[in-house]
């Protein structure tokens, strides 16, 4: 396994909701000819917002969630993975759309694909180690890229991105 899902993320990558939207219909245009789906499954909480996002753009109009927790903030620990909620509309994924933001160290979708194994897994972003798992995505970040979704953010003053630079 790759040491930096242990460290702290060294680059920031802040997301805009108009960005989010945007990236959301560009997964909405790669899954449309991957459907017709029966429903889709957000992955909650992050995968909320891009599920109706597809939603919307695709038509679907049954939606499901599964709740999964796993962090503890940008620089915590990773916690214990938990199936708060699971889905309660299918068994297993079969005609069904899994939404989520991210795939990061790939833990989560591990988890929701044995539970759901016959489902089109879907993500915005995907890192290098969640990558495999997902079937359809729009962007690869890197692993030790922080992504801060709309809802993580406040308009405030930002210093260049020169400053950021780690020191080697």
């Amino acid at each position: 396994m790759d040491d930096t899902m242990d460290r702290a993320p060294q680059r920031s990558f802040p997301v805009s909701w108009e960005e989010l939207h945007r990236t959301g219909r560009a997964l909405a245009w790669r899954l449309l000819d991957r459907g017709p789906f029966q429903g889709i499954i957000g992955i909650t909480r992050g995968g909320l917002v891009p599920a109706a996002i597809v939603a919307r753009e695709l038509e679907v109009r049954l939606i499901d969630t599964i709740g999964v927790s796993s962090y503890a903030g940008y620089d915590g620990p990773r916690g214990e993975l938990t199936v708060v909620k699971p889905p309660s509309l299918t068994e297993d994924g079969d005609g069904w759309l899994i939404v989520d933001d991210l795939v990061d160290t790939g833990e989560t979708a591990k988890v929701v694909r044995a539970m759901l194994p016959k489902a089109h897994f879907a993500t915005i972003y995907a890192k290098p180690a969640g990558r495999p798992l997902v079937d359809t995505f729009v962007t690869e970040v890197s692993q030790d890229t922080w992504i801060y979704f709309p809802w993580d953010l406040e308009p405030r003053p930002v210093d260049p991105i020169i400053g950021l630079r780690p020191a080697t």
